[in-house]
């Protein structure tokens, strides 16, 4: 990192919530500065114009650029200080190498600084966040939070059904996204009470929220019904539990929708945006993302790096003469692995994309190989498109 050449003092922060503890160190090694500052403007502001009076450049290094350290860095800026970040997974690495266990603020604060001064070749770096990719990143964390609140929901309502009425979950369950059934079960939530509205009045229900799949979804339904003739004991309480659950699922799929909305709008005045979106599996979440996570890819020097950050450089598992075969590293950014490895799934539609998919399965591997490597080539399409600013162009990948 370029920055970490004409720095004057290495400033390593350790953020907490209410304090950080900083500690500076010359290019020499020297300590100048092992201190607690206050999470506020005028102490941290006063700290830093104090080191740069003192030494000129000052760069600023945390381990955690978002949430709890957004208001240092943005301080830092301000104040006319270099920032750069230290990855956690890195940060604990380097940690090990240094001496005694005892895991503390000012031990953390030293290691972070030390490491910006003798190994800059770790460091990230952050550059200034626009208003929109700030907003993006909050709103886009928040739909991650509905995401997981609708998948307990709805784990919560299949095991109840698994529990009392298997059938009638295996028709349900795997369709609980869909509004229509979310409908369905806050007004009938148990099987007593579906057989009680009857086949017909339920077609036409739920007719107009599902109009291609209403009488097929009553008609398995009922199928199901009758599929089981005894009564579970305690079933009677699903008419309480599980309306109330499909309500919850239905306002967090509300929620979700809305928060689309949003993501939708500021991506439209992204410069970026429909550059990631014209590649096929790339939507309004995983494009704001990318955006969130990676940016405009600059802070990776090539696409390996960005395949290494996002987790998705394949690693093979060996030891003498046995191998166990391809799997995808622990490590990386867990929020950009996933968005990748689930748009590779939704790129199977496209021509190129599942050609790369049917070659990886000819040659041995597993679904989940294949579409791990999939990703990966994606994340070089991706990488080559953000630094040069240009549209997706289908081309019949070659593998590696």
């Amino acid at each position: 990192m370029n920055d970490s050449d004409e720095a004057g003092v290495f400033l390593g922060l350790d953020v907490g919530k209410s304090a950080h503890h900083g500690h500076g160190l010359t290019p020499a090694g020297k300590k100048v500065f092992d201190k607690q500052l206050s999470n506020t403007e005028p102490k941290l502001r006063a700290v830093f114009d104090k080191l740069r009076e003192k030494f000129g450049t000052v760069l600023v290094i945390v381990d955690q650029p978002a949430s709890i350290g957004a208001l240092p860095l943005t301080v830092a800026r301000d104040a006319g200080c270099k920032v750069a970040y230290l990855p956690g997974l890195s940060m604990r690495r380097i940690a090990d190498l240094y001496p005694g266990e005892a895991k503390t603020d000012a031990r953390d604060a030293a290691v972070i600084a030390d490491a910006a001064r003798t190994m800059p070749h770790t460091l990230r770096s952050l550059q200034a966040t626009d208003e929109i990719t700030a907003e993006l990143t909050v709103l886009a964390g928040f739909d991650q939070d509905l995401a997981a609140e609708a998948t307990r929901t709805s784990n919560r309502i299949r095991g109840l059904l698994t529990q009392f009425h298997p059938s009638l979950e295996r028709v349900l369950g795997p369709r609980l996204d869909h509004q229509a059934v979310t409908w369905l079960l806050e007004r009938y939530g148990s099987p007593a009470a579906l057989r009680k509205a009857g086949r017909r009045r339920l077609v036409e229900l739920i007719r107009p929220k599902a109009p291609r799949m209403a009488q097929r979804l009553i008609d398995e339904v009922f199928t199901a019904l009758d599929e089981q003739t005894v009564v579970v004991p305690g079933t009677g309480t699903l008419d309480v539990v599980i309306p109330s659950l499909a309500r919850s699922l239905g306002a967090v799929h509300e929620q979700r929708r809305a928060m689309e909305a949003q993501i939708t709008a500021l991506l439209e005045d992204h410069p970026l945006s429909k550059v990631l979106t014209s590649l096929p599996g790339v939507g309004v979440r995983t494009a704001a993302t990318l955006l969130v996570t990676i940016g405009d890819g600059t802070g990776f020097p090539t696409a390996a790096h960005l395949a290494s950050y996002a987790g998705l450089a394949p690693t093979t598992k060996s030891s003498g003469t046995s191998i166990h075969g391809e799997h995808a590293p622990r490590s990386g950014n867990r929020q950009l692995k996933r968005a990748m490895f689930l748009s590779a799934f939704a790129a199977l539609h496209d021509p190129a994309s599942r050609t790369y998919y049917d070659k990886c399965r000819a040659r041995g591997k597993t679904h989940t190989q294949a579409l791990l490597r999939l990703a990966r080539h994606r994340i070089s399409v991706i990488f080559a498109m953000l630094r040069d600013g240009t549209f997706y162009e289908p081309r019949t990948p070659r593998l590696a």
